[in-house]
């Protein structure tokens, strides 16, 4: 997941909204959300190379999700799957003050990475890349791949966006249109992470766009005062055509172990 942006607690009608774009090489296999056989009550996509999944939530109200912090020069071969971290806590019962405590040493040994727990009492951002793990206030946050709310120009942009988009929930077009907008902006106002600057072009859009590497999927999470959770899926196949879209419906239950009828995808 290269791409989050939350609002917590801003809206009466829906306490948390995320809308996350997850960029990532093509080649790389990876499954659709689906609810999993081993943690029924997870619903979540898979990273088949290295495990674990970049976002998902239960039907219990836990979420989570993870970018990667990008800095070429302190990449490591040989670490923990960073996504491991956020399957670990979605298939958990650890509030995710605890959770974090119990695998900061874990986290240690991964490469750069900001992950965001919550389980709807509270929502919280880690990083183990500078500053310590906090909760959050209400309000709306950015994340790409630096630290939460590093003013990077698709980062503020989006957070415009998602502010409008709130006010026509639950009309999610608005919301679908910030992760698909893939103007890249101009060179002076681009962070420099390592990477040459044709890939800081083509990275300032918040849907990537390359033969090669791009985003694969635009996931819009809307969790309702009432306890109904939406967690939809768009894929996105090279060249930017849509591929598979996958809807799931559930209302949250701190005691559900299985999905029902009304959590199938449609």
């Amino acid at each position: 997941m290269c791409l989050i942006f939350l609002a917590w607690q801003v809206n009466p009608n829906y306490p948390l909204v995320v809308a996350a774009n997850r960029d990532e090489f093509f080649a790389r296999p990876t499954a659709a959300a689906d609810f999993w056989s081993e943690a029924p009550q997870v619903v979540a996509g898979r990273d088949l190379e290295a495990g674990g999944t970049w976002m998902g939530v239960t039907r219990t109200g836990r979420f989570a999700a993870l970018t990667n912090y990008r800095d070429p020069a302190q990449m490591r071969s040989g670490t923990p799957s960073r996504g491991g971290l956020v399957s670990g806590f979605l298939a958990g019962h650890d509030a995710p003050a605890e959770y974090l405590a119990k695998t900061e040493s874990l986290g240690r040994q991964c490469n750069g990475f900001n992950l965001m727990l919550g389980d709807g009492k509270s929502l919280w951002w880690a990083s183990n890349m500078g500053g310590a793990a906090r909760a959050l206030a209400p309000g709306i946050y950015g994340l790409s791949n630096h630290l939460l709310d590093t003013p990077w120009p698709k980062v503020g942009a989006g957070k415009t966006a998602l502010a409008a988009a709130l006010d026509t929930l639950p009309d999610e077009r608005g919301l679908l249109t910030l992760l698909t907008d893939d103007g890249l902006h101009p060179d002076h106002v681009l962070p420099q992470t390592g990477v040459a600057l044709e890939w800081e072009r083509l990275l300032s859009a918040a849907f990537v766009k390359s033969p090669n590497y791009g985003t694969r999927s635009s996931t819009i999470l809307t969790v309702g005062h009432n306890g109904w959770t939406s967690f939809d899926e768009q894929t996105w196949l090279p060249g930017a055509v849509p591929g598979p879209r996958r809807r799931f419906r559930f209302r949250t239950s701190p005691g559900a172990a299985s999905p029902g009828a009304a959590a199938r995808p449609r």
